[in-house]
């Protein structure tokens, strides 16, 4: 009776399912108090090998709620299952609701460096809407953690945001966003500039751009890339701007996806 009650106990904690290229466990319950989160893993993954990057991906509140499997909508996971290849582990939390706790991401974060191994040099987040927050919230939060940022149509709720100034950071906004408006990015922007510390800030204004266009993102290559090409060994701190995202990026992105323009307007 104990075994399977054990059993039971194991298969609602963690659920994997086969991805391409790797696998998906659902955590549910691990950390009293603090999110559920899918945590992916790639084919080559030792657990007694090198460290591997991790990306944290933050959702929008379309995808809020206590259905961890609605995080596999959009983003990091869905590019992986539908055939992008990310040489890094993935951890994407799922919000019951409200603003992201950055405190709350820090003890997943903490959880994963304790169970897989993970290169603390090169943790990345990235978010877009109200995952765009909270990709800024907990970057200002924790700088020192986290070796570039990339926040999506959203925004910063930090009182103070100067620490802000201290992450390799790539802000992206579509002008023409109706659900968030790009004044939300333009004032982190703006008053990190004040500040004159605006050094490893990089941002864009996608002229015309609407809400849902930024979720393309998430199935660009670039912004796998642009991530990459930070680590918290480097000496001294500086942002890449070799990489470029444009329109016609997101068009071909579009294309090859198949991709549903509209799906994420009011995320």
């Amino acid at each position: 009776m104990k075994k399977i009650v054990a059993f039971v106990l194991f298969t609602m904690v963690s659920i994997g399912l086969n991805a391409k290229g790797g696998n998906f466990e659902a955590k549910r319950d691990v950390l009293p108090g603090g999110y559920n989160f899918w945590v992916y893993t790639p084919d080559d993954y030792d657990a007694q090998g090198h460290p591997l990057p991790l990306i944290i991906f933050l959702h929008g509140a379309s995808l809020c709620g206590n259905n961890l499997d609605r995080v596999l909508r959009y983003g990091t996971l869905d590019a992986i299952e539908k055939g992008k290849i990310i040489p890094a582990l993935v951890v994407a939390p799922q919000n019951p609701g409200g603003a992201w706790n950055p405190d709350k991401i820090n003890d997943m974060l903490q959880w994963m460096e304790a169970h897989y191994r993970v290169d603390a040099s090169r943790i990345y987040v990235l978010g877009m809407s109200l995952g765009g927050y909270g990709t800024l919230d907990f970057a200002g939060t924790y700088p020192d953690k986290i070796a570039a940022a990339m926040a999506l149509c959203g925004g910063c709720t930090l009182k103070n945001q100067q620490n802000l100034g201290r992450v390799p950071l790539w802000i992206i906004h579509g002008t023409a966003d109706k659900a968030v408006g790009v004044n939300e990015s333009k004032a982190v922007v703006q008053g990190l500039q004040k500040a004159g510390n605006d050094k490893l800030l990089r941002y864009d204004w996608i002229k015309g751009g609407s809400h849902g266009l930024l979720a393309r993102l998430f199935y660009m290559q670039k912004t796998y890339d642009w991530l990459f090409a930070h680590s918290l060994k480097d000496r001294p701190r500086g942002v890449d701007r070799s990489f470029e995202i444009d329109r016609e990026d997101i068009a071909r992105t579009y294309q090859e996806l198949k991709f549903q323009p509209d799906m994420y307007e009011n995320d």
